[in-house]
């Protein structure tokens, strides 16, 4: 199977790729549809799903491509199948379509999980994460004293990030594309959580509602945001995977890391706020302990154990179809 289908030269400006078949496309959108339902939860990274999955090098190096020199000579020539050819365009819309359908379809059952069971979904998602440090940190072959050093300085960095405080701001147009340029990097980085981003900068509920109201105006802003944000952000991280790979991976594994803060299913909301909409917002939270042995902690184990097989299961997967 094609599912390892692109090589990017040494000089990193240039990449050669192979067709797909229709089935691996299929499996592409299927990718992407886990990526978006990972985005939507604020705490989980669709940069961690497309690590696991076995696409991030890819991803990260075909955004990075829209903002190289031979993409827009190829589009100012209107030489468009260079110009495909030069962003890896199927796959990017192959991934792309997955993310947006995952939006449209599980925007409304995760924020009822959310408000209804959010013990369930986090169980879930903790024990996704969890086993996803292990797989991620497995790529380094030769562990150093400076990569460890890395990772916990970013797993500290990361543990402080999640547990700062979201914030009341305005819906300017000016600061809801600056909130989907923020919120687009971090999805791209494994462990920190665009929509958590989101969350900080007081725009979470508005972009759920947006997408769930059909606020094609909001979500045009938003999605704009997020595109420059990629695209800029991409070029960055494309030069650390080239030059500091090792480093890279146990950076953003640090981030995974500390993210888990952020996921622990059980929560006492100690302070929160109310937005101009009326809706409550906890501020400061403190993770606990269950209070009790129950059905509910049982549910949560199966649904963390659950999560936790899958990362392993894909990652067997993966490496399974790249033999």
């Amino acid at each position: 199977m094609d599912m390892t289908t692109s090589r990017t030269s040494t000089d990193n400006t240039t990449s050669e790729y192979v067709s797909r078949s229709f089935k691996d496309y299929v499996g592409l959108i299927a990718r992407g549809f886990a990526m978006g339902s990972a985005d939507v939860v604020p705490g989980v990274s669709g940069g961690t799903m497309a690590f696991i999955l076995g696409i991030y090098a890819e991803l990260i190096f075909s955004i990075r491509a829209v903002g190289r020199k031979e993409f827009w000579d190829a589009v100012l020539h209107f030489r468009i199948r260079e110009a495909i050819r030069a962003i890896n365009f199927p796959f990017l819309l192959a991934l792309g379509s997955g993310i947006i359908l995952a939006f449209l379809t599980l925007a409304k059952g995760i924020e009822w999980m959310l408000l209804n069971k959010p013990v369930y979904i986090w169980s879930f998602f903790f024990g996704l994460v969890l086993a996803s440090v292990i797989t991620v940190a497995r790529r380094i072959k030769q562990w150093t004293l400076t990569l460890g050093i890395s990772l916990l300085l970013a797993a500290i960095g990361a543990y402080l990030l999640v547990g700062a405080v979201p914030a009341q701001t305005p819906n300017t147009i000016l600061y809801i594309f600056l909130s989907g340029a923020l919120a687009s990097t971090a999805m791209i980085l494994p462990g920190i959580s665009g929509a958590f981003i989101l969350v900080l900068l007081g725009k979470y509920q508005f972009a759920l509602s947006a997408v769930n109201n059909r606020d094609l105006m909001s979500l045009a802003i938003l999605s704009a945001g997020a595109a420059v944000g990629l695209v800029t952000f991409a070029q960055a991280l494309g030069w650390l995977f080239r030059k500091h790979h090792d480093l890279t991976v146990a950076i953003l594994t640090g981030f995974m890391l500390g993210s888990l803060r952020k996921l622990w299913p059980w929560k006492v909301v100690v302070e929160s706020i109310t937005d101009s909409h009326g809706n409550t917002i906890p501020t400061v939270v403190h993770n606990v302990l269950p209070s009790a042995f129950n059905i509910e902690v049982v549910v949560a184990l199966i649904l963390a154990t659950v999560g936790f097989a899958a990362v392993f299961l894909l990652d067997r997967l993966a490496v399974t179809i790249g033999d």
